[in-house]
């Protein structure tokens, strides 16, 4: 079995030792960047975990010899790097908006720039490896998985590690053995809700409603108020902070002066550098205890700055915990994912899929973020029903801000593009909506020239 990873970022480590300790029959993965350097390091890096394996990791220098035999291709692709992130997010918070990469006009914005890109990869893919499955974990995860189902024939599944991590917290904070705690989630990507919880069958949503201490444990930062929760009747995913506290994470933001996405590229720039030069001088396990430091800390200041006002470089990092061994994260749902798909067994995960009747009120071919059930044949997303009253309206309207938004990367049309935005429930103004379009093609001109006003 072949493995393709298209972008080597900084999960890549953490994605090859999943791969590794896998069980899966891969005998090689190659790596495609269009910075070729970071695709050769994290090949070597890759190498060394790989050591007492019998796959082989290797860089590739075109993306055709990278997907052409492949199994599975794995995108998580980033157009125009961290910094990009940052300046779109900067840009939004200067417009009056959260900066946030996955919602409102920064993740807007991301998705413009990335479907094109992930079209053309997706089109390879279907004519070098027409039997893979194109596993998406580029962000805006959902919209980048609409887009490639709908424009072309790859098999394609959207992934993200925030339910299965949501429901992880969940299992901690009631002191019980993941395995034994069954949610029912149900959603768009970054837009879902737990609806029951239930414990060797029992279901015990009423008790951890009533109970305050529990609620505000559950999240890596203060992002919900109980009342709220209880309010709803159900448990939000963390994302859901940026619609139902958009103001407070905004100015969080103006307070610290900073967005998640500064802050992370200041911190990428400096363990890239680390690992660069570990790695070329030939000791990684000097790169890897660095990468762990690294990990460690993003993973503590997560949703702080926007809930707390915390920078991430208030909190040292954790050197004693191996984040490797996380039963979580990017690196478990991806090899999960790829498990499934290869078992002749059904098994139960929550993936990105295009809806087919689960969620009453969307279309079949509408992508949501659903329990399925997943085999060699595919994934099989279990009937929702109607959507809550409390929630309908969110998940209607943001997804015909993607709809929109996906017709205006495919056309370059100024009109749907400030359409989408204006549709955006976290923007809701045509005028606001063209200012920021406005400003986003003067700042980013190598993507956004093709937008012209009507």
């Amino acid at each position: 079995m072949k493995i393709c990873v298209l972008g080597c970022g900084l999960r890549t480590p953490l994605l090859l030792h999943g791969l590794i300790h896998s069980g899966l029959r891969i005998q090689e993965t190659a790596l495609y960047d269009i910075d070729i350097s970071r695709a050769t390091d994290m090949a070597q890096l890759g190498q060394h975990l790989a050591l007492d394996s019998t796959m082989t990791v290797r860089a590739e220098s075109t993306l055709e010899a990278a997907i052409a035999g492949s199994s599975f291709v794995i995108s998580s692709i980033r157009v125009g790097n961290m910094e990009r992130r940052a300046l779109d997010e900067a840009l939004a918070l200067e417009c009056g908006f959260t900066g946030q990469e996955t919602t409102g006009p920064a993740g807007f914005a991301m998705a413009l720039r990335t479907i094109p890109v992930s079209l053309s990869h997706a089109r390879l893919v279907e004519r070098l490896a027409p039997s893979a499955w194109y596993i998406n974990f580029t962000n805006p995860a959902g919209i980048i998985t609409q887009a490639v189902s709908s424009h072309t024939g790859v098999r394609v599944i959207g992934i993200c590690d925030t339910p299965t991590q949501l429901i992880f917290d969940i299992s901690r904070v009631l002191g019980e053995a993941p395995v034994d705690v069954h949610c029912e989630y149900f959603g768009l990507n970054h837009l879902g809700w737990i609806r029951s919880v239930r414990v060797k069958g029992e279901e015990i949503l009423p008790r951890l409603m009533s109970d305050d201490n529990l609620l505000q444990h559950l999240y890596p930062a203060s992002l919900f108020p109980p009342p709220l929760i209880r309010a709803l009747g159900m448990i939000p995913a963390e994302y859901l902070f940026f619609y139902y506290n958009h103001v407070l994470a905004r100015d969080n933001q103006k307070r610290t002066g900073a967005t998640r996405g500064a802050e992370l590229d200041s911190l990428n720039r400096q363990v890239i550098a680390q690992l660069e030069e570990h790695i070329r001088g030939g000791a990684p396990e000097k790169a890897l205890h660095e990468y762990r430091l690294y990990l460690n800390r993003r993973n503590g200041s997560y949703l702080r700055l926007e809930a707390d006002a915390h920078s991430a470089f208030e909190q040292p990092p954790d050197a004693e915990w191996d984040p490797f061994q996380g039963e979580t994260g990017y690196h478990r749902i991806a090899v999960d994912t790829l498990r499934a798909l290869s078992s002749p067994s059904p098994h139960s995960l929550i993936l990105n899929v295009a809806n087919r009747g689960s969620i009453e009120g969307l279309a079949d071919q509408d992508i949501v973020e659903v329990r399925c059930m997943v085999d060699r044949a595919g994934p099989r997303p279990l009937a929702v029903g109607k959507l809550p009253r409390s929630v309908e309206g969110l998940v209607l309207s943001m997804k015909q801000s993607e709809r929109l938004t996906i017709k205006a990367a495919m056309e370059q049309d100024w009109d749907s593009a400030v359409l989408a935005l204006t549709t955006n429930p976290l923007v809701g103004d045509w005028n606001a909506a063209g200012n920021f379009m406005e400003r986003l093609r003067r700042s980013d001109p190598l993507h956004f020239s093709g937008f012209e006003r009507s």
